[in-house]
C-alpha cells in the first residue's frame, strides 16, 4: 500500500483525512489566488478597489459596510477604497431610501464601462486556471466547498463558545 494511503483508523487513509483535505485545500488555494493576483496586477486598480466595483456590479447598489463584509475589508479601508474609487468617478454615494442614516453606494455609467471590461479579463484568467475541471465537476467542488466552509464556520464558532463559557 502506498504511504499516502495507508491506513490511520475508522477505515479512513492518511489520503481522506482532514489534515491531509486541509493540505490539498491549502495548496490549491495558494495557486489559484496567485493566478488572481497575477491577473489583478495587470489591472489599472488595486485588488480591493477592483473586489468593490466586483461586488456592486454583481449585487447592485449596497451600503458601504454590507460591501465591506462581502471582499473583507474592516470598517476603515472600505471607507478609504470608497472614497478613492469616488473620487475617480467611479462610484457615488446616495441616500440609504428608509434610513436616513446610511449611505448606499452606486455605480457610475464610468464605474460600470470600467468593472465589466476589467472582471471580463479577470474571468478569462480564472477560466484559464480552473480549466482542468469540467463545469459539472466545478459545481461539484463549489457545492461541497460552501458546505465543508459553513460546518466550519458553525463549528468554530460552537467551539469558541465553548471556550468562552469555561466548558
Amino acid at each position: 500500500m502506498k504511504r499516502d494511503q495507508h491506513e490511520i483508523g475508522a477505515g479512513r487513509t492518511e489520503e481522506s483525512s482532514a489534515a491531509h483535505l486541509w493540505l490539498v485545500l491549502w495548496k490549491a488555494t495558494r495557486a489559484v489566488e496567485a493566478h488572481a493576483h497575477k491577473s489583478l496586477e495587470s489591472q489599472p486598480i488595486c485588488p480591493s478597489d477592483f473586489a468593490v466595483l466586483e461586488a456592486l456590479l454583481h449585487k447592485g447598489p449596497l451600503p458601504v459596510n454590507t460591501i465591506g463584509r462581502k471582499v473583507l475589508l474592516t470598517s476603515g479601508s472600505i471607507t478609504t477604497a470608497v472614497d478613492r474609487l469616488e473620487g475617480q468617478g467611479l462610484v457615488e454615494r446616495r441616500a440609504h431610501a428608509t434610513d436616513r442614516r446610511a449611505r448606499v453606494v452606486h455605480l457610475t455609467s464610468e464605474g460600470k464601462r470600467l468593472i465589466r471590461g476589467l472582471f471580463a479579463e479577470h474571468e478569462r484568467d480564472m477560466e484559464r486556471a480552473s480549466s482542468a475541471l469540467s463545469p459539472a465537476e466545478r459545481g461539484t467542488l463549489i457545492r461541497l466547498l460552501r458546505k465543508l466552509g459553513l460546518h466550519a464556520e458553525r463549528a468554530l464558532h460552537e467551539w469558541t463558545e465553548a471556550q468562552l463559557s469555561g466548558a
